[in-house]
């Protein structure tokens, strides 16, 4: 270890006892050495672009998946399976999509754009999602119309449907008829939907539009908390 400290403390004469190189050993002056240096295997290589594979060959690009636009449209759907009939994918189809129903038949419509879909006959309950602009024509129904995620919807009950229950739709109307005034309406996380009844019979009036409320008031009254419709007037 003293002979280490002896070393250091020579400063800068430390390097009294190193070679000179000379100028034939030199790479950068010497041609004849440079010609014999060896070249570094590629594969062993990460400077300058992509790497190859084992074999030498560049990797192959993968595939790009193709944009929603130009990909295969899965064709519409119009079936009867058991007692359920399925109705998919119609977009801005030129003539009405009519349903025989039956009382035991429930009908599932789904993915349908700028649609009319007419029931005839009674059926025992309607299932929509994921339609935009779809109008549906229904008779009577046994339970229920359920409709969810369908802007622009538009429902019309000539008969008798006990209810109907909107999740997250953003605009509807909904007509109904004289028979269908009892009609229990359900709404979660709905914006502007109106209900359209008939007028008055014997009379001259028009239809009437009855906005359903979206404006809550929420007070808590003795611990319990109680909630109100908001109403504007005017």
């Amino acid at each position: 270890m003293s002979s280490v400290f002896d070393q250091l403390n020579q400063g800068s004469a430390i390097t009294s006892g190193l070679r000179k190189v000379d100028k034939s050993e030199m790479t950068h002056k010497n041609p004849s050495l440079r010609a014999s240096s060896v070249v570094p295997d590629q594969s062993n290589s990460k400077v300058g672009g992509t790497s190859p594979t084992s074999n030498g060959k560049p990797p192959v690009p993968s595939k790009k998946s193709k944009p929603e636009n130009m990909r295969a449209k899965t064709p519409a759907r119009k079936q009867l399976d058991g007692n359920k009939w399925y109705i998919e994918r119609y977009e801005s189809p030129a003539d009405i999509i009519e349903i025989p129903a039956q009382l035991s038949h429930s009908i599932l419509i789904s993915h349908c754009n700028k649609a009319i879909v007419k029931i005839n006959g009674k059926a025992n309950a309607i299932s929509i999602d994921n339609c935009t602009s779809l109008s549906v024509i229904v008779d009577s129904l046994v339970s229920s119309v359920d409709v969810i995620k369908s802007p622009k919807f538009a429902l019309q009950i000539d008969g008798v449907v006990p209810t109907v229950l909107l999740d997250q739709v953003d605009g509807a109307s909904l007509y109904l008829s004289e028979a269908s005034l009892n009609t229990e309406i359900f709404s979660s996380k709905c914006s502007n939907v109106n209900i359209v009844v008939p007028p008055k019979e014997a009379t001259d009036d028009d239809s009437k539009e009855l906005p359903i409320p979206e404006q809550i008031r929420t007070i808590i009254r003795n611990g319990v908390a109680v909630s109100e419709i908001v109403e504007h007037a005017g």
